[in-house]
């Protein structure tokens, strides 16, 4: 077994603290990395308090890691020592069913294995970035280019893929009108990516602070959707919105805000809302929900990303600030996503 140090919760009660744990040895299909930079993402704080199911536990979260090649199996093919690489939210799947076989790993029909706070197919659970290091089969590890900077990179493996995914599946692009909800982690990607595909891209907001940052990041335009009029002015005339608000909001008055057979596309994961039927019947509007892409697809969405210098905004931090770095997370205190070094591990 490898031996690993890394930062977990033991219970749902408790925050994280350092904790030693071990790894399975590299098997022939098996690639190892040192990790340098793990994302913090709200779904690790949602997992270790046990917000959406029971956790398994300790846990160990982060899936947004990125890092150095360290050992390769015997059968590995497509990675190299020293290379850099990256792991996102899973880490296998059956690799046999319908949806597999199309490149949808994310929606195996048998189920697949999330980066953490899950059991592989052997029993075993998993225990995510915040770590020192990390066994993954080949299939499940990607190529990270040394064109962009590795820390900023990081949240490109969730943040970024579960906004390209959902755009790229709805074709967005020039001639679309976007709407992005949110201007968090999640939505600064939407906007980044939105605008890189042609799209003309409005911030739909409740913050009038966040207009100069919507813009440094490119949006065309800004809505504070606590001002009547500025809803007025725009309603029916967005042909995507993409909703990465995971805050109790009122989807009903957004479906309004879209054109007919505009498609209001679900990535946060809020409470459940209340929609009458009259939203999406009076304007054949879709209400439609992604998750993250398959291996295939992330591997394309980083390609796309070195090719167009496009990374996620990030505030390093000390791994022992993680507790205070969930709190200013909760406030919406980032700028657009916190990154480990693991180095501080």
């Amino acid at each position: 077994m490898i031996q690993s140090k890394g930062y977990a919760a033991q219970t749902p009660e408790t925050d994280l603290a350092a904790w030693d744990f071990e790894r399975r040895e590299v098997g022939p299909h098996d690639v190892q990395l040192e990790i340098l930079y793990c994302g913090v993402c709200h779904s690790d704080l949602h997992q270790i308090k046990n917000d959406w199911f029971p956790g398994v536990f300790p846990m160990v979260p982060g899936h947004e890691i990125v890092g150095k090649v360290i050992k390769v199996g015997d059968h590995v093919k497509n990675f190299k020592l020293g290379e850099l690489a990256g792991i996102g939210c899973l880490v296998d799947s059956c690799q046999v069913c319908e949806n597999c076989k199309d490149g949808l790993e994310q929606y195996c029909l048998d189920g697949n294995t999330q980066t953490y706070n899950n059991k592989g197919r052997d029993g075993v659970p998993t225990y995510g970035g915040y770590s020192n290091n990390i066994v993954v089969r080949e299939e499940f590890v990607l190529h990270i280019s040394a064109k962009l900077p590795l820390a900023a990179t990081a949240p490109l493996l969730c943040a970024g893929i579960t906004t390209y995914s959902p755009l790229k599946h709805w074709k967005v692009g020039k001639g679309h009108k976007l709407a992005v909800l949110g201007l968090g982690g999640l939505g600064h990607m939407a906007v980044k990516f939105g605008v890189a595909f042609g799209a003309e891209v409005t911030v739909l907001s409740t913050s009038p602070s966040k207009k100069a940052a919507a813009k440094e990041l490119g949006a065309h335009h800004f809505v504070v959707t606590s001002d009547a009029e500025q809803l007025k002015a725009v309603k029916g005339s967005f042909d995507f919105i993409l909703d990465t608000v995971s805050a109790d909001h009122d989807m009903n008055m957004y479906l309004s805000l879209l054109r007919t057979n505009g498609v209001h596309i679900v990535v946060g994961v809020p409470a459940p809302y209340p929609i009458h039927p009259f939203s999406l019947i009076g304007g054949r509007k879709s209400l439609v929900g992604s998750g993250i892409g398959g291996i295939q697809e992330t591997q394309e969405m980083l390609d796309f990303c070195a090719e167009h210098n496009i990374v996620s905004d990030i505030e390093l931090i000390d791994i022992k600030d993680i507790t205070a770095s969930y709190e200013r997370m909760v406030k919406g205190d980032v700028r657009y996503r916190f990154v480990i070094d693991m180095a501080t591990l």
